[in-house]
């Protein structure tokens, strides 16, 4: 009965605009200041808005997608190359390994961006009510 109370105290945010915001690493709350401060960690507050940032709890998630991501493409493209060309075994560690872990990290800023635009969406772990959940 307490929750109910509280869950209709809260403003309702766009779930969508906040993951976009995160994926183009902005605030998700104005979209103008930028999210990380460094490669992968996000800025206690926006430069811009004043929102507070650091509650995110990302952990490994992102990683989690990013692995998923790119090891379907590459097995897509491993697969497509055999198929249709027979590639020396070299090729793929020439080629393959590097896209393995240049792929990731290229996309894990955006992702861990997102994931941290949905948590302020939902208001989990303390967006918007000031202390942790």
């Amino acid at each position: 009965m307490k929750m109910e109370g509280k869950a209709k105290q809260l403003e309702r945010r766009s779930v969508g605009q906040a993951m976009w915001r995160g994926t183009l690493c902005k605030c998700p709350h104005c979209g103008q200041g930028k999210m990380f401060r460094a490669y992968l960690k996000v800025a206690d507050n926006c430069s811009v808005c004043g929102e507070q940032l650091n509650l995110h709890r990302a952990d490994d998630f992102p990683p989690y997608i990013a692995i998923t991501i790119v090891g379907h493409i590459l097995i897509l493209v491993m697969m497509h190359m055999e198929m249709v060309w027979h590639v020396n075994p070299l090729t793929y560690l020439y080629t393959m390994v590097p896209l393995a872990v240049i792929m990731p990290l290229a996309m894990l800023p955006s992702i861990k961006g997102s994931i941290v635009g949905l948590q302020w969406a939902n208001h989990m772990y303390g967006f918007g009510t000031g202390q942790i959940d």
